[in-house]
C-alpha cells in the first residue's frame, strides 16, 4: 500500500462521477453511501447535510475510505483510505469551481438549485489520503 495515487488513477478519479464513501457507524457497522465529490490538491471534499450518519459516524470515527471503480469486472479498482474532517465554515459548494463544474447538471437533476443545494448540503468533508490500494 501506498499514499500516492497512481497518475492511472489519477485519470480514473478526474472521470468519475461519484465515489463510494464507506464510514463506520457506533456499533461497528459499515456504512458505504455513493457521494459527489471533488480530487483537489491530494485532498477530495465531499458536501454533506450536517445531519447526515455519515457526518454523524465521521464525528466519533474520522477514519473513512473512498472507493471507486469504473470497470465493470472490478479489475481495476481504486481504495482510498482516509482521515476525514468536518468544516462547516466551508466555501458552499457553488462557490467551489471545480464542484460546480462538475455537478451543476446533477444538483439540477434533482431538481434543486445551487442555492438550495447548498443550504442542505452545508458541512464540506474533508479527506485526506493516508493509504492507497489498488490494481
Amino acid at each position: 500500500m501506498t499514499s500516492e495515487i497512481d497518475p492511472k488513477f489519477a485519470r480514473h478519479i478526474a472521470s468519475a462521477y461519484y465515489m463510494w464513501l464507506t464510514t463506520v457507524r457506533a456499533d461497528g457497522m459499515p456504512q458505504p453511501t455513493p457521494v459527489w465529490f471533488i480530487w483537489e490538491n491530494g485532498q477530495f471534499t465531499v458536501y454533506s447535510s450536517p445531519t447526515a450518519q455519515k457526518v454523524k459516524n465521521i464525528r466519533q470515527n474520522p477514519k473513512v475510505a473512498l472507493s471507486f471503480t469504473s470497470d465493470p469486472s472490478a479489475e481495476e479498482y481504486l481504495v482510498v483510505m482516509g482521515e476525514a474532517t468536518l468544516e462547516e465554515a466551508a466555501m458552499p459548494a457553488p462557490e467551489v469551481p471545480a464542484y460546480i463544474a462538475k455537478y451543476r447538471q446533477g444538483i439540477s437533476d434533482i431538481k434543486m438549485t445551487p442555492e438550495s443545494f447548498a443550504q442542505y448540503f452545508s458541512l464540506a468533508i474533508h479527506i485526506k489520503q493516508t493509504q492507497i490500494r489498488g490494481e
